[in-house]
Protein backbone atom coordinates (compact mmCIF):
# COMPACT_ATOMS: atom_id res chain seq x y z
CA UNK A 1 0.00 0.00 0.00
CA UNK A 2 1.58 3.52 -1.43
CA UNK A 3 1.24 5.76 1.63
CA UNK A 4 4.15 8.65 0.44
CA UNK A 5 5.02 10.42 -3.10
CA UNK A 6 7.33 8.39 -5.34
CA UNK A 7 7.52 11.39 -8.02
CA UNK A 8 9.30 14.54 -7.18
CA UNK A 9 7.60 18.24 -7.82
CA UNK A 10 9.68 18.33 -11.07
CA UNK A 11 8.90 14.79 -12.24
CA UNK A 12 5.25 16.02 -11.14
CA UNK A 13 4.88 19.35 -13.21
CA UNK A 14 5.86 17.79 -16.44
CA UNK A 15 3.26 14.99 -16.02
CA UNK A 16 0.44 17.51 -15.41
CA UNK A 17 1.86 19.86 -18.86
CA UNK A 18 1.99 16.10 -20.46
CA UNK A 19 -1.42 15.25 -19.44
CA UNK A 20 -3.21 18.47 -20.98
CA UNK A 21 -6.20 18.83 -17.76
CA UNK A 22 -6.94 21.45 -16.29
CA UNK A 23 -7.12 20.53 -12.40
CA UNK A 24 -9.46 22.68 -9.74
CA UNK A 25 -7.68 24.12 -6.77
CA UNK A 26 -10.08 23.45 -4.00
CA UNK A 27 -9.81 23.69 -0.15
CA UNK A 28 -12.30 22.50 3.02
CA UNK A 29 -11.78 21.80 6.53
CA UNK A 30 -14.38 20.47 9.73
CA UNK A 31 -13.99 20.56 13.20
CA UNK A 32 -14.96 17.34 14.18
CA UNK A 33 -13.66 14.60 16.57
CA UNK A 34 -11.72 12.12 14.98
CA UNK A 35 -10.30 9.20 17.27
CA UNK A 36 -7.90 7.79 14.88
CA UNK A 37 -6.36 10.43 13.22
CA UNK A 38 -3.44 7.97 11.78
CA UNK A 39 -5.78 5.29 10.15
CA UNK A 40 -8.34 8.31 8.76
CA UNK A 41 -4.44 10.12 7.31
CA UNK A 42 -3.94 6.54 5.86
CA UNK A 43 -7.08 5.87 4.41
CA UNK A 44 -7.31 9.61 2.62
CA UNK A 45 -4.02 9.19 1.16
CA UNK A 46 -4.68 5.64 -0.61
CA UNK A 47 -7.96 7.60 -2.08
CA UNK A 48 -6.88 10.34 -2.90
CA UNK A 49 -3.43 9.45 -4.34
CA UNK A 50 -5.83 6.95 -7.12
CA UNK A 51 -7.27 10.04 -7.88
CA UNK A 52 -4.07 12.04 -8.61
CA UNK A 53 -4.99 14.62 -5.73
CA UNK A 54 -1.75 17.08 -4.85
CA UNK A 55 -1.74 19.01 -1.90
CA UNK A 56 -1.66 19.77 1.92
CA UNK A 57 -3.89 18.79 4.46
CA UNK A 58 -3.66 18.65 8.24
CA UNK A 59 -5.48 15.73 10.34
CA UNK A 60 -5.72 16.01 14.34
CA UNK A 61 -8.17 15.03 16.55
CA UNK A 62 -10.19 18.11 16.46
CA UNK A 63 -11.10 17.90 12.54
CA UNK A 64 -9.60 18.47 8.96
CA UNK A 65 -8.04 21.17 7.09
CA UNK A 66 -7.40 20.84 3.23
CA UNK A 67 -5.75 22.31 1.02
CA UNK A 68 -5.72 20.36 -2.65
CA UNK A 69 -5.72 20.57 -6.21
CA UNK A 70 -8.06 17.87 -8.28
CA UNK A 71 -7.76 16.95 -11.94
CA UNK A 72 -10.98 18.61 -13.24
CA UNK A 73 -11.88 15.18 -14.55
CA UNK A 74 -11.77 13.10 -11.23
CA UNK A 75 -13.40 16.11 -9.07
CA UNK A 76 -17.14 14.77 -9.14
CA UNK A 77 -15.55 11.39 -7.92
CA UNK A 78 -13.77 13.01 -5.29
CA UNK A 79 -16.60 15.17 -4.32
CA UNK A 80 -18.63 11.69 -3.82
CA UNK A 81 -16.12 9.82 -2.34
CA UNK A 82 -14.93 12.44 0.69
CA UNK A 83 -19.53 13.01 1.08
CA UNK A 84 -19.46 8.93 1.75
CA UNK A 85 -17.59 10.40 5.41
CA UNK A 86 -20.30 10.55 7.78
CA UNK A 87 -18.41 13.79 9.29
CA UNK A 88 -17.83 15.82 6.02
CA UNK A 89 -20.87 14.65 4.38
CA UNK A 90 -22.17 18.09 2.74
CA UNK A 91 -19.10 20.03 3.53
CA UNK A 92 -18.64 23.22 1.79
CA UNK A 93 -15.75 23.03 -0.63
CA UNK A 94 -13.96 26.35 -1.53
CA UNK A 95 -13.22 26.50 -5.07
CA UNK A 96 -10.14 29.26 -5.78
CA UNK A 97 -11.22 32.32 -7.81
CA UNK A 98 -8.01 31.95 -9.99
CA UNK A 99 -6.93 28.48 -11.23
CA UNK A 100 -3.64 27.45 -11.35
CA UNK A 101 -2.49 23.83 -12.58
CA UNK A 102 0.22 23.63 -10.41
CA UNK A 103 -0.99 25.41 -7.11
CA UNK A 104 0.51 21.94 -5.88
CA UNK A 105 2.94 19.28 -7.02
CA UNK A 106 2.78 16.64 -4.12
CA UNK A 107 0.31 15.00 -1.59
CA UNK A 108 1.36 15.71 1.70
CA UNK A 109 -1.23 14.02 4.46
CA UNK A 110 0.36 15.12 7.98
CA UNK A 111 -1.32 13.91 11.56
CA UNK A 112 -0.72 17.10 13.94
CA UNK A 113 -1.50 18.29 17.44
CA UNK A 114 -4.04 20.54 15.58
CA UNK A 115 -5.07 21.82 12.68
CA UNK A 116 -5.04 25.48 13.31
CA UNK A 117 -1.86 26.25 15.45
CA UNK A 118 -3.36 28.39 18.00
CA UNK A 119 -0.93 27.21 21.10
CA UNK A 120 -3.45 27.14 23.55
CA UNK A 121 -3.31 24.68 26.47
CA UNK A 122 -6.96 25.80 27.40
CA UNK A 123 -9.02 22.42 26.88
CA UNK A 124 -12.17 23.86 28.14
CA UNK A 125 -13.85 25.63 25.52
CA UNK A 126 -15.55 23.48 22.54
CA UNK A 127 -14.30 24.38 19.46
CA UNK A 128 -17.59 23.35 17.94
CA UNK A 129 -19.39 25.85 19.71
CA UNK A 130 -18.82 28.61 17.45
CA UNK A 131 -20.25 31.69 16.34
CA UNK A 132 -22.58 32.80 13.89
CA UNK A 133 -22.09 32.16 9.90
CA UNK A 134 -22.77 35.11 8.06
CA UNK A 135 -22.80 34.67 3.85
CA UNK A 136 -21.31 37.66 1.68
CA UNK A 137 -24.80 39.49 1.89
CA UNK A 138 -25.34 38.87 5.35
CA UNK A 139 -21.90 39.96 6.43
CA UNK A 140 -21.78 42.95 3.96
CA UNK A 141 -25.04 44.52 5.78
CA UNK A 142 -23.61 43.77 9.49
CA UNK A 143 -20.81 45.42 9.06
CA UNK A 144 -22.10 48.84 8.16
CA UNK A 145 -23.96 48.62 11.77
CA UNK A 146 -22.15 51.19 13.73
CA UNK A 147 -22.27 48.31 16.49
CA UNK A 148 -20.49 46.05 14.66
CA UNK A 149 -16.19 45.41 14.72
CA UNK A 150 -15.03 44.00 12.01
CA UNK A 151 -11.80 41.78 12.76
CA UNK A 152 -9.18 40.31 10.20
CA UNK A 153 -7.83 37.39 11.64
CA UNK A 154 -4.96 36.79 9.42
CA UNK A 155 -1.69 37.66 9.78
CA UNK A 156 0.21 41.18 9.29
CA UNK A 157 1.64 39.78 5.57
CA UNK A 158 -1.50 38.36 5.06
CA UNK A 159 -4.06 41.95 5.39
CA UNK A 160 -0.80 43.91 3.99
CA UNK A 161 -2.17 43.06 0.43
CA UNK A 162 -5.83 43.18 1.16
CA UNK A 163 -8.26 43.57 3.76
CA UNK A 164 -11.97 44.38 4.21
CA UNK A 165 -12.63 48.02 3.96
CA UNK A 166 -12.89 49.25 7.96
CA UNK A 167 -11.35 46.45 9.31
CA UNK A 168 -8.89 46.13 12.28
CA UNK A 169 -6.21 44.42 11.09
CA UNK A 170 -3.88 43.25 13.84
CA UNK A 171 -0.18 43.62 13.39
CA UNK A 172 0.62 40.03 14.62
CA UNK A 173 3.02 37.18 13.10
CA UNK A 174 0.77 34.12 14.46
CA UNK A 175 -2.83 33.25 15.21
CA UNK A 176 -2.38 32.52 18.78
CA UNK A 177 -0.72 36.40 19.09
CA UNK A 178 -4.29 37.69 17.33
CA UNK A 179 -6.27 35.76 20.10
CA UNK A 180 -4.64 37.24 22.57
CA UNK A 181 -4.47 40.66 21.62
CA UNK A 182 -8.32 41.31 19.93
CA UNK A 183 -9.68 39.59 23.31
CA UNK A 184 -7.37 42.85 25.07
CA UNK A 185 -7.95 45.43 22.67
CA UNK A 186 -11.75 44.65 22.69
CA UNK A 187 -12.50 43.61 26.62
CA UNK A 188 -14.41 46.22 26.82
CA UNK A 189 -17.59 45.63 24.14
CA UNK A 190 -17.83 41.62 24.99
CA UNK A 191 -21.86 42.22 25.36
CA UNK A 192 -22.77 45.16 23.40
CA UNK A 193 -20.86 45.20 20.40
CA UNK A 194 -20.82 42.74 17.35
CA UNK A 195 -17.38 40.88 16.55
CA UNK A 196 -17.36 40.02 13.93
CA UNK A 197 -14.47 38.26 11.62
CA UNK A 198 -13.10 36.81 8.73
CA UNK A 199 -10.46 34.82 7.50
CA UNK A 200 -9.21 33.03 4.13
CA UNK A 201 -11.62 30.12 4.03
CA UNK A 202 -13.35 30.14 7.71
CA UNK A 203 -11.20 28.26 9.56
CA UNK A 204 -9.51 30.06 11.79
CA UNK A 205 -12.30 32.31 12.51
CA UNK A 206 -14.47 29.16 13.55
CA UNK A 207 -11.95 27.89 16.02
CA UNK A 208 -11.74 32.16 16.97
CA UNK A 209 -15.73 32.54 17.65
CA UNK A 210 -15.71 29.55 19.78
CA UNK A 211 -12.72 30.83 21.76
CA UNK A 212 -14.39 34.30 22.05
CA UNK A 213 -17.72 33.04 23.17
CA UNK A 214 -15.18 30.65 25.92
CA UNK A 215 -14.38 34.06 26.98
CA UNK A 216 -17.58 35.87 27.55
CA UNK A 217 -18.26 37.73 24.19
CA UNK A 218 -21.78 37.38 23.79
CA UNK A 219 -22.29 38.71 19.75
CA UNK A 220 -20.35 36.63 18.29
CA UNK A 221 -20.12 36.28 14.32
CA UNK A 222 -17.68 35.24 10.87
CA UNK A 223 -17.87 35.30 7.39
CA UNK A 224 -19.09 31.62 6.42
CA UNK A 225 -16.11 30.21 3.77
CA UNK A 226 -14.30 33.31 4.54
CA UNK A 227 -12.93 35.51 1.85
CA UNK A 228 -12.82 32.67 -1.29
CA UNK A 229 -16.57 31.96 -0.84
CA UNK A 230 -17.49 35.34 -0.60
CA UNK A 231 -15.43 36.16 -3.66
CA UNK A 232 -17.41 33.75 -5.15
CA UNK A 233 -20.44 34.96 -3.87
CA UNK A 234 -20.74 38.80 -4.84
CA UNK A 235 -19.26 37.41 -8.28
CA UNK A 236 -22.04 34.94 -8.75
CA UNK A 237 -24.86 37.49 -6.74
CA UNK A 238 -23.81 40.51 -8.15
CA UNK A 239 -23.08 42.09 -4.71
CA UNK A 240 -21.07 44.87 -3.76
CA UNK A 241 -17.36 43.97 -3.11
CA UNK A 242 -16.08 45.30 -0.29
CA UNK A 243 -12.74 43.80 0.23
CA UNK A 244 -9.95 45.80 -1.45
CA UNK A 245 -7.01 44.07 -2.85
CA UNK A 246 -5.59 40.43 -2.86
CA UNK A 247 -6.24 37.34 -0.77
CA UNK A 248 -3.37 35.90 0.33
CA UNK A 249 -3.46 31.98 -0.17
CA UNK A 250 -0.44 29.16 1.12
CA UNK A 251 0.06 27.71 -2.57
CA UNK A 252 2.31 28.39 -5.09
CA UNK A 253 -0.07 31.17 -6.51
CA UNK A 254 0.48 33.03 -3.37
CA UNK A 255 -2.65 35.39 -4.05
CA UNK A 256 -5.49 35.78 -5.62
CA UNK A 257 -7.14 39.28 -7.05
CA UNK A 258 -10.39 39.90 -5.55
CA UNK A 259 -10.26 43.73 -6.77
CA UNK A 260 -7.99 45.93 -8.91
CA UNK A 261 -6.66 47.97 -5.93
CA UNK A 262 -3.20 47.55 -5.18
CA UNK A 263 -2.59 48.81 -1.40
CA UNK A 264 0.76 47.69 -0.55
CA UNK A 265 4.04 48.63 -1.63
CA UNK A 266 7.70 47.18 -2.38
CA UNK A 267 9.36 46.51 0.41
CA UNK A 268 12.66 47.28 -1.63
CA UNK A 269 11.68 50.84 -3.11
CA UNK A 270 8.32 52.01 -1.90
CA UNK A 271 6.81 52.02 -4.99
CA UNK A 272 3.37 50.20 -5.28
CA UNK A 273 3.21 46.00 -5.07
CA UNK A 274 1.16 43.34 -3.93
CA UNK A 275 3.35 40.26 -5.17
CA UNK A 276 5.32 38.57 -2.54
CA UNK A 277 8.44 36.45 -3.19
CA UNK A 278 10.27 34.00 -1.29
CA UNK A 279 14.05 35.47 -1.46
CA UNK A 280 15.96 33.48 -3.78
CA UNK A 281 18.85 32.16 -1.05
CA UNK A 282 17.83 29.21 -0.13
CA UNK A 283 19.49 29.98 3.56
CA UNK A 284 17.22 32.74 3.83
CA UNK A 285 13.74 31.98 1.93
CA UNK A 286 12.46 35.59 3.47
CA UNK A 287 9.16 36.27 2.45
CA UNK A 288 8.75 39.89 1.16
CA UNK A 289 6.29 42.18 -1.53
CA UNK A 290 8.93 42.98 -4.52
CA UNK A 291 8.14 44.77 -7.54
CA UNK A 292 8.82 43.49 -10.69
CA UNK A 293 12.01 46.43 -10.80
CA UNK A 294 13.63 45.84 -7.84
CA UNK A 295 12.69 40.92 -8.93
CA UNK A 296 14.99 41.59 -11.93
CA UNK A 297 17.88 44.23 -10.05
CA UNK A 298 17.93 41.81 -7.02
CA UNK A 299 17.06 37.99 -8.79
CA UNK A 300 14.29 38.22 -6.19
CA UNK A 301 16.45 37.98 -3.07
CA UNK A 302 15.75 40.54 0.00
CA UNK A 303 19.45 42.09 0.00
CA UNK A 304 22.36 42.70 -1.39
CA UNK A 305 24.23 40.15 1.06
CA UNK A 306 21.40 37.05 0.04
CA UNK A 307 21.62 38.29 -4.17
CA UNK A 308 25.65 37.84 -3.55
CA UNK A 309 25.29 34.23 -2.03
CA UNK A 310 22.88 33.94 -4.96
CA UNK A 311 24.97 34.11 -7.53
CA UNK A 312 27.94 31.90 -6.24
CA UNK A 313 27.90 28.28 -7.77
CA UNK A 314 25.68 25.84 -6.55
CA UNK A 315 27.94 23.65 -4.86
CA UNK A 316 29.14 26.68 -2.94
CA UNK A 317 25.28 28.10 -1.55
CA UNK A 318 25.13 24.54 -0.35
CA UNK A 319 28.90 24.71 1.36
CA UNK A 320 27.42 27.77 3.43
CA UNK A 321 24.06 26.14 4.55
CA UNK A 322 25.98 22.61 5.66
CA UNK A 323 25.38 22.30 9.41
CA UNK A 324 22.56 24.94 9.59
CA UNK A 325 19.57 24.56 11.33
CA UNK A 326 16.85 26.63 9.31
CA UNK A 327 13.44 27.40 11.05
CA UNK A 328 10.42 29.68 9.57
CA UNK A 329 10.90 31.62 13.41
CA UNK A 330 13.95 33.09 11.42
CA UNK A 331 12.10 34.45 8.14
CA UNK A 332 9.53 36.62 10.02
CA UNK A 333 7.79 36.66 6.65
CA UNK A 334 8.72 40.58 6.42
CA UNK A 335 10.14 41.65 8.79
CA UNK A 336 13.66 41.87 8.24
CA UNK A 337 15.32 44.96 9.23
CA UNK A 338 17.48 44.54 5.32
CA UNK A 339 13.80 45.31 3.87
CA UNK A 340 13.67 49.38 3.86
CA UNK A 341 9.73 49.86 3.57
CA UNK A 342 8.79 46.84 5.26
CA UNK A 343 5.09 47.52 6.95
Amino acid sequence: MQLYNKLSAKERAVLIDESGEDRITVSFYQYAHIANPSLFRDHLFVQWDALEILGRTYIAKEGINAQISVPAPNFEQFREELYQISFLDGVRLNVAVEQDNKSFLKLKIKVRSKIVADGLNDDTFDVTDKGIHLNAREFNELIEDENTILVDMRNHYESEIGHFKGAITPDVDTFRDSLDKIEEDLKDYKKEKNLVMYCTGGIRCEKASAYYKHKGFEKVYQLNGGIIEYARQINEQGLENKFIGKNFVFDHRRAEAISDDVIAHCHQCGEPADTHVNCANEACHLLFIQCSSCQERMKTCCSDECREIYELPFEEQKELRRGKQESNKIFKKGRSEKLKFKK
